[in-house]
């Protein structure tokens, strides 16, 4: 079946019974009685290498937050599903999501998980966010994806902070995770950040997997438009991925290369 921005965004669907326990999160209260079927949609987001000549923030935050630019799309696909099929309800979900959003995507045929736990898609490697719609009516289930990342260890061994072992994330060692913590850092912390010249996440893992090699770079133009690719202390933080954390965040870490 054709489903809305299928021209442009990749997206699978996938039996909901087959996605296992739902996370505890209030979203989980709107997922419908009776869910039959995941809708899942990729947002790619890798823009073209000359965005990245000088840029010192993760890849994910140089275009605007995706929270906004996803939660958009999936906002019309869902009103285009329920004019549709009106006897049925359909709700969208986007990171803040009770849906193990990662294996829904690989049951969806969307590509497979990496050793640093993230999606790989065979177009848009793993950068990718990753949104859905939850529905009680029952749609042709896409092909689930089978097989594995190239398991060449590229991420665990180059992984700045250790954080990959093989068998997955420590979420407390990542750098991504290190520098987006409030308050002050370690001083093994702060080195970690100065070495990676970064004041905000973490593309290692990502640069160095092969699956990330001569992808595609995203079709959607809201996320070109709004590409800022480096942060200086006192820049307008409005409608940027850092700005949940507020200003103080990202810029300690800025202060670390003064």
């Amino acid at each position: 079946m054709k489903l809305p921005f299928d021209d442009i965004l990749p997206c699978g669907i996938c039996e909901f019974d087959k996605i296992g326990n739902l996370f505890d999160c209030r979203a989980k209260e709107r997922v419908p009685q009776g869910a039959k079927s995941v809708i899942v949609y990729l947002f790619p987001y890798r823009l073209d290498d000359e965005y990245y000549k000088k840029t010192n923030i993760s890849k994910y935050a140089v275009p605007d937050d995706y929270h906004i630019v996803a939660g958009e799309y999936l906002k019309k696909i869902t009103s285009a599903l329920r004019e549709e099929y009106p006897s049925y309800s359909f709700e969208y979900f986007c990171d803040n999501s009770p849906i193990n959003e990662v294996k829904a995507a690989v049951l969806s045929g969307l590509g497979v998980r990496g050793k640093n736990g993230l999606l790989i898609n065979p177009v848009y490697g793993s950068f990718c966010f990753i949104g859905e719609i939850v529905t009680d009516r029952v749609f042709e289930y896409s092909k689930e994806s089978t097989g594995s990342c190239r398991n060449c260890d590229a991420c665990v061994r180059l992984c700045p902070s250790g954080a990959l072992s093989g068998q997955g994330v420590k979420k407390e060692s990542c750098l991504s995770d290190i520098n987006q913590r409030k308050g002050e850092l370690t001083p093994e912390n702060v080195e970690l950040i100065k070495n990676s010249g970064c004041v905000w996440g973490c593309d290692v893992c990502q640069d160095v997997c092969p699956m990330n090699r001569n992808i595609a770079v995203t079709p959607i133009k809201e996320f070109i438009e709004t590409a800022v690719s480096y942060f200086e202390t006192g820049d307008n933080i409005d409608n940027r991925a850092y700005a949940w954390r507020g200003r103080k965040v990202i810029e300690r870490n800025c202060s670390y290369f003064k």
